[in-house]
């Protein structure tokens, strides 16, 4: 499909809004996400998430963006400089699009549902890790708190290679948060390196709240105050500071789904 460069100057109203909206606080103010590269977007719109505009560049296309482009009919062309003036990435594909933002619900949970409650993480690219990992190891779903990194920014919906559109990614504040984990039973688990008990020998099945928080302050003391405390056992020189945040909730994430694959099921198990 060709695609014009209907829009060629840097000057031009829709270059500068977008632009803009690389700044949390406009996306905010303006309630959309800004969505680039052809992976993402085409979770997005397997999400049911549409776009409000597409800006296409065949110039600069991907194979992935050659193949979804012919199905964005109606998107505005960008010249290889006005593309590259309103990416945010090194080596763009050629495909950016603004959607309103959702409104995600938490689902009802499961008997052996997994949560993970994030406080505070600053670094997109942690988040978007964990949005992977979440989703890759059957998480129900994500809870945000703090003023942390966006979990709709564009470098989170990168890292995260769209998987936040493929879970429910909820922003709430903490006593809401508290509610709904402890109105729905949840026993919460604080993710943190001085606990005295290893992440392999806790009980990880039932509905199941992980809390992380930042790998320079971890969590604050009222959800240190969780459960349980697990930690996950390191050595060698650099001891509490070998593994990231994002790396620790993949190991958590991946034990509670093999307790769950472990566990008895079926009247053997009654």
């Amino acid at each position: 499909m060709s695609v014009p460069e209907a829009i060629t100057s840097l000057q031009n109203p829709q270059v500068k809004r977008l632009v803009r909206l690389r700044e949390r606080r406009e996306r905010e103010r303006d309630g959309v996400l800004l969505i680039e590269g052809a992976r993402e977007l085409s979770r997005a719109l397997q999400a049911g998430l549409q776009p409000e505009t597409v800006y296409l560049c065949p110039a600069l296309y991907s194979p992935d963006a050659a193949g979804l482009a012919p199905s964005l009919p109606g998107a505005t062309g960008l010249s290889r400089a006005a593309f590259e003036k309103v990416s945010g990435r090194e080596h763009p594909d050629g495909v950016l699009a603004v959607v309103a933002a959702p409104r995600p619900t938490l689902p009802e949970p499961g008997p052996d549902a997994v949560v993970v409650v994030l406080h505070g993480l600053e670094k997109p690219g942690n988040v978007g890790a964990i949005l992977r990992s979440a989703d890759a190891a059957g998480a129900q779903s994500v809870l945000v708190l703090g003023r942390g990194a966006d979990p709709y920014g564009p470098n989170v919906i990168r890292a995260s290679q769209g998987s936040v559109f493929t879970l429910p990614v909820a922003a709430l504040p903490e006593d809401e948060a508290l509610a709904w984990l402890r109105e729905r039973g949840f026993t919460t688990f604080a993710c943190t390196p001085d606990a005295p008990r290893s992440y392999w020998d806790a009980p990880l099945t039932g509905r199941v709240a992980l809390l992380l928080g930042t790998e320079h302050e971890g969590l604050p003391p009222h959800w240190r105050a969780a459960d349980q405390a697990i930690g996950i056992p390191m050595h060698g020189a650099r001891g509490a500071d070998s593994l990231n945040v994002a790396t620790a909730a993949a190991l958590v994430l991946y034990e509670c789904a093999r307790q769950r694959r472990a566990a008895p099921t079926g009247p053997a198990a009654s």
